[in-house]
């Protein structure tokens, strides 16, 4: 089980928090420090969808032109979040052909 996050955010903070509760011992990985594994990001995407993957209320997102943001497609979606780690939804956990991005209630039910 991989967990990208980024120390400073709250949410991240909770999640890893109750994953380490739960007793489970991830690899955790912060999407500013270490990036994204392109093979992850993959199947991220394959799994939920770069509608889901794609983190368009981020400070990152609000700073990409009109032109980077225009016809948005999953192979454009993986390569702005491949070159702009922080556009991935937070936190996205991977395991497997298991996927998820966020930190609700159905994330907690995949990986609790």
């Amino acid at each position: 089980m991989r967990v990208y996050h980024l120390k400073n955010c709250d949410t991240c903070r909770k999640a890893v928090k109750e994953i380490d509760a739960a007793g489970l011992s991830p690899d955790y990985r912060d999407v500013r420090a270490d990036g994204v594994d392109a093979a992850d990001l993959a199947a991220i995407i394959d799994a939920v969808g770069w509608e889901r993957a794609l983190n368009r209320r981020s400070t990152t997102w609000r700073g990409l032109s009109d032109a980077q943001k225009a016809d948005m497609s999953a192979a454009k979606a993986a390569a702005l979040i491949a070159e702009h780690p922080t556009l991935l939804k937070r936190p996205a956990i991977i395991e497997g052909d298991r996927a998820s991005v966020g930190w609700d209630a159905a994330a907690k039910g995949v990986w609790l």
